[in-house]
């Protein structure tokens, strides 16, 4: 899906904040590393890449998941890159001092409202979903999640033995993200479905409310259906090619994501974007830092490059790049180059890594550029 702005397709050199995190982070992000030494070449583009700490690296290194100097980094740059975040070595810190308080934060002070979770399943990875082979045909959705607001960001506290949670949402902030995936929907198939739990909640009544509004009054052409949390869920494992758009809050998004990327058979294959309004936006894997696999050289790479893509196509609108990436990994895909999270004796992260260079490559004309 590209974005209709041309914005920066005319610029050549581009500045990317680079968050390698904790995990298998760091690994997948030096996969990315790899593609943009191919990618600038070929394109005629050069990226700086500006390495910096969040989560659980950062609390190690300066006390603060989300130190100054990466704010102050992430404000001179076009794009985030970030591999991943958490781990179980921070568990027992109180929550102020957690990893993942560092990605809830950079979200807040970027005003990255709008997370994309685009879920494409391909016939070459059919058998390792636990559908079957024929509920997967066309599956092509594309979830839009509210990033900032609801359950995640609100008040918290505990009073003995009870403990409470605060989710709320304004009209703005239901306003605009219908809007980004109204937008989305009009380069698809113009269906938007608006995902909540109105039956039981007032902030999902406040979503239904709003959204209704906006596609009334600015997106006419958009078919728009609203349905249960927990129908969805349901229908995504039984009719998921039924779906355009997904439109949904925070905490339910977050649940479905995961739920969706089985679609695919891992998700070591879920790429996912983080916009602000603008082009600017944090690029990064649905996976986590998987801990359990850290440091053993086989983490699957392509949610990371898929979400480099992403950064291609939304921020830096570089389209020609972000095709050719795709193409390279679906070729990759259909030669059956996969790591050991699909099959057995999988290949490396750094042997995948190489198979997509190596496809990059082989249609390279280009002389200029280089990602350092």
């Amino acid at each position: 899906m590209n974005n209709a702005n041309p914005g920066n397709n005319n610029r050549s050199e581009f500045r990317i904040v680079a968050l390698p995190g904790d995990g298998v982070g760091p690994e997948v992000y030096a996969a990315a590393v790899a593609v943009l030494d191919v990618l600038g070449p070929r394109f005629g583009l050069s990226f700086e890449l500006d390495e910096q700490l969040i989560g659980g690296a950062a609390l190690d290194a300066t006390g603060d998941p989300l130190p100054a100097a990466t704010i102050d980094a992430c404000r001179k740059a076009d794009a985030i890159l970030l591999g991943a975040v958490g781990g179980p070595k921070w568990d027992p810190n109180p929550p102020q001092l957690r990893p993942e308080k560092g990605l809830l934060r950079i979200r807040a002070e970027f005003g990255l409202y709008c997370n994309l979770r685009p879920v494409v399943t391909h016939p070459a990875l059919h058998a390792f979903s636990p559908l079957r082979p024929e509920k997967l045909q066309n599956v092509d959705l594309m979830i839009v999640r509210e990033l900032t607001g609801g359950i995640y960001f609100g008040d918290k506290y505990r009073e003995g033995d009870r403990a409470t949670d605060v989710c709320t949402y304004s009209r703005d902030e239901i306003t605009r993200v219908t809007r980004k995936a109204c937008n989305i929907a009009l380069q698809r198939d113009q269906r938007v479905t608006q995902v909540d739990k109105a039956n039981v909640l007032e902030t999902s009544r406040l979503w239904r409310e709003v959204s209704t509004q906006v596609v009334a009054d600015e997106f006419p052409e958009i078919k728009l259906e609203h349905q249960l949390v927990d129908s969805c869920a349901m229908h995504l494992l039984t009719r998921p090619a039924s779906f355009d758009v997904v439109l949904t809050e925070n905490l339910f998004g977050d649940i479905l994501s995961d739920e969706a990327s089985m679609l695919c058979g891992s998700m070591g294959l879920l790429p996912s974007a983080s916009l602000a309004e603008g082009t600017f936006g944090l690029y990064e894997p649905v996976h986590g830092s998987a801990p359990d696999i850290a440091g053993k050289g086989i983490a699957n790479p392509y949610a990371m490059l898929l979400s480099l893509a992403l950064l291609l196509r939304h921020s830096l609108q570089q389209f020609d790049a972000a095709d050719a990436l795709e193409h390279a990994i679906f070729q990759c895909w259909e030669d059956g180059i996969l790591t050991c999270d699909l099959v057995k004796n999988g290949r490396s992260t750094i042997e995948v890594t190489a198979e997509v260079c190596t496809r990059l490559n082989r249609s390279s004309t280009s002389a200029t550029g280089t990602a350092r």
